[in-house]
């Protein structure tokens, strides 16, 4: 029986979503995998991931087994893929969402985001969560936090924090949903690109590849690809809050966008509806509305901001 390695960031958190994913490989194909961790640039670095490459330190080592052999296709949280593909990788497959809301998780439980008492310390390593959080509750103290799920929940409890916010995929897919506070919806916190969404990322032309797009999940690879289509129109990056979110009934899909400056004194929104065998073009309908809208100034601003 043919045995596929399937490359994935070292953390609890990358291996349990791997074995997930390994799991519906074995069972539609009828093969034997092996996981192989890998610990990313993005796992190393304890500052700011804007200030030294962005998102695309988490998935550039294992695009580079793909790329030289040691791996046959990868998993990946689909909100940590950068805005483009590398030359010869493809992503194939997109598993089905699981709850793309951010989760606030607090030290004292029943509180929710808005009954935070004012000047609450709240920990998140999110440009998007941070904006938006400042956005809605400029009273709040809005406290950098990095780290893996484990790290941050600690963190909750050791430093002078009151609540954290983290993706609400990921807890439940440690079994820890029962830490979840509030699930906050997306009116009051846009979601980012894909959160909750797995990639499988394949060798373009692989056989292997192909086989494996057996595991998309159409409602979300649509949702996912007019996602990621309004961070390819804006060619964005960790540096930048913004968050894309569709919804599908029937066959529609529903795209909200944002852009938000640091401070969040300025949310740029656009939003539209189109058929879900349209989702890059309506996510790059999204994004051109956005630039028009203040979103090229804004993104200049950024960018002076934090270099690439």
């Amino acid at each position: 029986m043919t045995c596929v390695r399937v490359a994935t960031r070292e953390s609890e958190l990358a291996r349990t979503q791997s074995r997930l994913v390994a799991d519906l490989l074995e069972a539609a194909l009828g093969v034997q995998t092996e996981l192989v961790p890998l610990k990313t640039s993005g796992d190393r670095i304890a500052g700011s991931l804007a200030k030294v490459g962005g998102k695309g330190l988490f998935v550039k080592e294992i695009e580079e087994a793909l790329l030289d052999g040691r791996a046959d296709l990868a998993v990946h949280s689909a909100k940590d893929l950068p805005a483009h593909q590398p030359d010869g990788l493809e992503l194939v497959a997109f598993p089905e969402r699981a709850d793309p809301r951010d989760a606030l998780v607090t030290r004292k439980p029943g509180l929710t985001l808005s009954g935070l008492p004012a000047a609450a310390r709240v920990g998140t390593g999110s440009a998007r969560r941070t904006a938006l959080l400042r956005a809605l509750r400029s009273d709040l103290a809005v406290v950098p936090l990095r780290g893996n799920v484990p790290t941050r929940l600690r963190k909750l409890e050791e430093e002078p924090l009151d609540a954290v916010l983290l993706a609400c995929a990921g807890l439940e897919r440690l079994g820890l949903a029962e830490r979840i506070g509030e699930r906050v919806a997306p009116e009051q916190l846009l979601p980012a690109v894909a959160q909750g969404v797995l990639a499988l990322q394949g060798r373009v032309g692989d056989p292997l590849a192909r086989d494996a797009a057996v595991l998309s999940h159409a409602p979300t690879a649509a949702r996912a690809i007019a996602e990621r289509a309004v961070l390819q129109g804006l060619d964005a990056d960790c540096n930048v809050p913004m968050a894309a979110y569709a919804e599908l009934d029937d066959t529609e899909l529903h795209l909200r966008a944002l852009i938000a400056s640091v401070d969040g004194s300025r949310v740029l929104r656009a939003e539209a509806r189109g058929e879900a065998s349209e989702a890059a073009a309506l996510g790059a309908r999204v994004a051109a509305e956005l630039l028009r809208g203040g979103g090229e100034e804004l993104l200049c601003e950024l960018r002076r901001e934090v270099p690439s």
